[in-house]
């Protein structure tokens, strides 16, 4: 039951330990709570062009999937959190989908507005919260248990990952925090051993030694303000973030297309969202090879033409 990890979790983010379920990363945490809370044709709610292996997983199980459109202004790109809940009424939605901050365009919503959301969704519909960039979030960080992220609340379940502040996305490992009564159940339908003992390990030290966490977290948000404050002088449409990378959109899928293939022809490798509702965003990791000059040489010189 991952016990050692548990308890150094507990510790940590102030979340009771019986609220707490370890499993191998996020994907997994996503499947197990489809399989608990869904039945075949459960109908589920998402956002159209987030995170999409939400969706292979519900289709998989034989879920309706209904998407709903991001909200999308100046500045602006986001999931609709009343579309959502609007959504799940008129479908009878078992579950709504949503990735806080957000997969591909890195937004931001608020404890206040997620806790709107949960309350504006029908009694017996479930909020799974995919939380793999909660660590990069700047807005939280006070004494362990103080946050609202990181209180047990009926009806959501919020899915984090040892992958990205961690640096373990190879080894597989991440946490649910949900109601004790729901991780009872997650415990009997969950691949058992699922989560190796060298992860496991791993896991440990690492939250055995948090200052190295907060030091590869502070760099990685101290390079995204760096790459965000250059793709702006050039005039790119840059979307705030609060996650490991800076998504910018731009003016068309056609323009983002070429771009994407010319980067990954030169040897760059940056995601371009397979949905087309957004085939025009871009998202580049905070890495430091990423501000090398002339790394994103393609890209520099569409916005510039553009500008």
């Amino acid at each position: 039951e991952a016990m050692g990890v548990r308890l150094r979790l507990s510790q940590t983010i102030g979340s009771p330990l019986d609220s707490l379920l370890v499993d191998a990363g996020a994907d997994s945490l996503i499947a197990l709570a489809l399989r608990a809370i869904c039945d075949r044709n459960s109908r589920v709610i998402t956002s159209a062009g987030t995170y999409p292996t939400f969706g292979y997983f519900a289709e998989g199980q034989g879920c309706a999937v209904h998407e709903v459109a991001y909200r999308e202004r100046e500045g602006v790109l986001a999931p609709d959190l009343e579309a959502l809940a609007r959504a799940a009424h008129s479908h009878q939605a078992r579950l709504v989908y949503l990735a806080n901050p957000d997969n591909p365009s890195g937004h931001l919503h608020g404890d206040e507005a997620i806790g709107a959301l949960r309350h504006a969704l029908p009694d017996a519909c479930t909020l799974l919260l995919d939380e793999a960039y909660h660590d990069f979030r700047t807005d939280f960080r006070k004494d362990p248990g103080s946050s609202v992220a990181e209180q047990v609340h009926p009806g959501v379940v919020r899915l984090r990952t040892l992958s990205k502040a961690h640096g373990l996305a190879g080894l597989r490992i991440g946490y649910m925090i949900a109601e004790p009564e729901l991780i009872g159940v997650m415990h009997k339908v969950r691949i058992h051993y699922a989560v190796s003992s060298l992860s496991l390990a791993a896991a440990e030290i690492l939250l055995d030694h948090p200052d190295e966490t907060r030091q590869h977290i502070q760099d990685v948000i101290e390079r995204r303000n760096r790459l965000a404050h250059w793709l702006r002088a050039l005039g790119a449409d840059v979307l705030d973030s609060a996650t490991n990378f800076v998504a910018i959109r731009l003016p068309s899928s056609q323009l983002a297309q070429r771009i994407h293939g010319e980067l990954l022809d030169a040897g760059s490798l940056i995601h371009r969202p397979p949905h087309p509702a957004l085939g025009h965003v871009l998202r580049i990791s905070a890495v430091e090879d990423a501000l090398v000059p002339g790394r994103l040489a393609a890209l520099d010189r569409a916005l510039r033409s553009t500008a």
